[in-house]
């Protein structure tokens, strides 16, 4: 079984991985980010997951700033749970996951649309050039050692 770290990994990828790649992370956030869910009861009833897993993921992501709590009615026993602006950093990462899953995944077709809520347009993933603006393929894509590189 994989350990929850990759502390040999010298790589942005993998510890994003440490704070949101067990299996039920990325649900909790979209469920978060896109349907509207804050408390613990709504994201145990829309995803299934069983308690201790959903108050272990969601103690997390508060411990890692992907999310905060803030007391419900007054009372400190009962809190919401409130994405942050580093958990709202993760919209493109869940776009991106469901557009490559629509084309790979969904025989029957895209089981939701992400649409521009001004003009109703679909949502389309691209990287674009800091510098020129240019829309880039996977095979544009240089890589090179940036400044958090160890050197030994």
């Amino acid at each position: 079984m994989l350990g929850r770290t990759y502390e040999r990994e010298n790589c942005s990828a993998a510890r994003t991985l440490e704070v949101v790649g067990e299996r039920w992370s990325l649900l909790i956030l979209r469920d978060a980010m896109f349907a509207g869910s804050t408390r613990f009861t709504e994201f145990q009833r829309g995803l299934g997951v069983a308690p201790n897993i959903l108050s272990s993921r969601l103690e997390r992501f508060v411990e890692a700033g992907l999310m905060s709590t803030r007391p419900i009615g007054g009372e400190q026993a009962t809190h919401e749970y409130i994405l942050t602006e580093k958990g709202l950093d993760l919209q493109p990462v869940l776009v991106a996951l469901t557009v490559w899953g629509d084309r790979w995944a969904a025989p029957q077709g895209p089981p939701i649309l992400y649409r521009h809520e001004g003009c109703g347009g679909a949502l389309r993933q691209l990287s674009i050039c800091e510098d020129c603006g240019a829309e880039l393929t996977a095979d544009q894509v240089a890589v090179e050692p940036g400044p958090g590189t160890l050197t030994t």
